[in-house]
């Protein structure tokens, strides 16, 4: 099982390569109807030894089951939203405990939860590390860039200026760029430039969300709402910026600085059809695409030798959306982003 349906085309991939087309079954909710039919017909019919698919395929009618295997567990896609709501790796312990199959959950960084549950002694569950990374090819630098200072610096783009020169070596060099900005689970919040204070909940000290046609702060958690703070409460600074800004934009403001790169997009907008995962993935590895920019969806397991950069927008902004649990997912989303790039 994988987290999103964007990564099922290089599972495939890898797959058939070892085990042959004939062995192998995909499910996924962007397959047609008739083709989800096919596709579980074999599986009911043994036709197939290895199902491989989102959330969804844990319902597989597998036969003599003989383990599941979650990969990148810690995401929170693998709980559905939408009805019925599931939560496929408990669907998944259940399984392999009717089946007496082990459940193997893959993760560079695992649930602080999860992780605690291996050191426990009342626990059954064993703790595999991996020493090295694919290739035995190292971490790439990382650099932090303090964007109050490039403010203070007279720079109001969205790109650093540390970053802008990356990009532009990268362009010299026909090297390929990913570009992330964290959307997912986002909610509009603002923030001071000048000190970096972030309105929160008095009640809950989560980030309060602005509903522009109130033009108020709410609280999703415990309903507390307060008037539109104009003026920094802190500092006393008037500027308070509002945060929402999307992929669109920075692809925008990319199209503006780099006039002569070439550009491709990926989130919610462009994926709406069928097969359009794998069309973006498949276009920016093979025809070179300087730059992809896109969601977290971009920077989820996918092997693109020639990227050598990955430029994080607003790295931090992720920590200030209204779940308990920012933090960690901030953690987790980052160090995904940084096994993406390679290092030369």
């Amino acid at each position: 099982m994988v987290p999103e349906i964007s990564l099922t085309p290089q599972m495939i991939d890898r797959f058939i390569s070892r085990f042959g087309k004939e062995e192998i079954a995909v499910l996924h909710s962007k397959l047609s109807i008739g083709e989800r039919h096919d596709e579980w017909e074999k599986i009911r019919n043994n036709e197939a030894k290895i199902v491989i698919g989102a959330r969804s395929a844990i319902f597989a009618p597998v036969k003599d089951l003989g383990i599941i295997i979650i990969d990148e567990e810690h995401d929170s896609s693998y709980k559905s939203e939408a009805n019925p709501k599931y939560d496929a790796k408990e669907v998944a312990k259940y399984i392999a405990k009717q089946n007496q199959c082990p459940l193997v959950l893959g993760s560079a960084t695992p649930e602080v939860d999860l992780f605690y549950k291996t050191i426990d002694e009342k626990e059954d569950i064993e703790r595999l590390t991996l020493t090295k990374r694919a290739n035995n090819s190292s971490l790439p630098e990382v650099q932090i860039i303090d964007l109050k200072q490039e403010l203070a610096n007279g720079n109001r783009s969205m790109l650093s200026v540390d970053l802008y020169s990356a990009i532009e070596n990268n362009l010299k060099e026909k090297r390929q760029t990913i570009l992330f900005l964290n959307r997912r689970g986002y909610s509009t919040f603002i923030m001071c430039r000048e000190c970096g204070y972030t309105v929160k909940c008095k009640n809950c000290n989560i980030s309060l969300t602005y509903h522009s046609y109130e033009k108020k702060l709410k609280c999703h958690y415990c309903g507390y709402e307060e008037k539109l703070v104009t003026v920094c409460p802190e500092c006393h600074s008037d500027k308070i910026r509002y945060f929402g800004t999307g992929t669109q934009r920075l692809e925008q403001e990319i199209h503006k600085q780099f006039p002569n790169a070439q550009t491709i997009r990926m989130d919610v907008d462009t994926v709406t059809k069928k097969n359009s995962h794998e069309q973006i993935l498949n276009k920016f590895k093979e025809e070179n695409i300087d730059i992809l920019i896109g969601t977290q969806m971009v920077v989820k397991g996918h092997h693109f030798p020639n990227v050598t950069l990955v430029g994080v927008i607003a790295a931090d902004s992720s920590l200030n959306i209204d779940d308990y649990r920012a933090s960690e997912r901030t953690f987790q989303i980052l160090t995904q982003v940084a096994r993406t790039s390679w290092k030369r």
